[in-house]
């Protein structure tokens, strides 16, 4: 009786299932087997598809074609530049501009040098007007010029009131002993203004200026200083030029004495000589953009002298005046 109603249990189940569809438990089963079936069938399809593609001769072909081309389309080591490559190149590119340069330096050197070696022919030829012009410049032993500013009216009354003669003992020392001091300044940005007047005023009183076609700033100094010396040497024949600072005292006995012993030479330049190294490094105070004229980095400056005071010989003076 019990197996009768088991069974009749069961067998009312199943006709339930059976209505609606497949049985739950044979679901699970029917897809482990589809999954299974499909990765045997995947598997075997990739085997076979290799084995073609290694065996077939358009492939090693078409895969040599690739192995050819790869070092183009990859940038191997051996195809592109190292680091070191290009710092070398980069370095050989400088050392051919540093040395360029420095052989336009030195043809601008040759050149000047040729255009002031001339100066005695081209006066040999010019017209009888500037040979009387050139006759009229009085002999002197040297010239000082002591450069100064509008600013600086201080500084030239204490030398006044000190090493520098005034009034007639000046000219006397420039007839006797053939000495020419004169306070070297040019004109201000508006010519005829207050600053100019000023001078004006103060030349009428001393009598001790010598004065440039040349607009006053600080930052024109150095052509300021290459006017002088071309002013100079155009107005007063002399063995010496000296340039010095309003801000410094000359012993003249010992400065006549010291380019005494030194008259019968040529091309000289005297000071107190410094030289000190080329700063190469920008952003530096004193940086020098044309560090490579002097040589390679860590070089040092040709020896010169100081701004405060120095004195260079007559044909120097020329050479400056016609290379200006």
């Amino acid at each position: 009786m019990g197996l009768v109603l088991g069974v009749g249990v069961g067998s009312s189940r199943q006709h339930k299932v059976g209505n609606g569809g497949v049985a739950t438990r044979w679901v699970g089963i029917l897809c482990f087997a589809s999954f299974f079936l499909g990765v045997v069938f995947v598997s075997r399809f990739w085997a076979s598809s290799d084995s073609i593609r290694v065996d077939d001769p358009s492939f090693l072909t078409n895969r040599n074609q690739l192995v050819n081309l790869q070092p183009i389309n990859n940038c191997n080591k051996e195809a592109s530049a190292s680091p070191s490559d290009i710092l070398s190149q980069v370095s050989q590119t400088r050392n051919a501009i540093m040395t360029l340069g420095t052989t336009i330096s030195s043809l601008e050197m040759q050149l000047a040098a040729t255009r002031a070696s001339k100066v005695d022919e081209e006066l040999t030829t010019v017209s009888s007007a500037g040979v009387e012009q050139l006759k009229e410049r009085p002999k002197v032993f040297f010239v000082m010029g002591i450069i100064t500013a509008f600013s600086s009216r201080k500084r030239r009354d204490s030398i006044r009131e000190t090493w520098m003669p005034q009034g007639e003992e000046l000219k006397k020392l420039e007839k006797d002993k053939g000495i020419i001091i004169r306070f070297v300044i040019g004109h201000s940005a508006s010519p005829g203004g207050v600053l100019d007047r000023t001078i004006d005023a103060e030349e009428v009183q001393h009598h001790d200026f010598l004065r440039l076609k040349h607009v006053e700033g600080y930052h024109e100094l150095s052509s300021k200083i290459q006017i002088y010396f071309s002013t100079a040497a155009a107005k007063w024949d002399a063995d010496f030029y000296i340039k010095a600072d309003d801000d410094v005292h000359i012993n003249l006995g010992m400065v006549g004495s010291t380019l005494t012993r030194h008259r019968s030479k040529p091309r000289v330049y005297i000071g107190c000589m410094k030289s000190g190294p080329v700063l190469a490094e920008k952003g530096v105070r004193y940086h020098e953009p044309e560090y490579w004229k002097f040589g390679e980095e860590g070089n040092r400056y040709f020896r010169h002298a100081t701004g405060q005071v120095y004195a260079i010989s007559k044909d120097l003076a020329t050479y400056i005046s016609v290379n200006r």
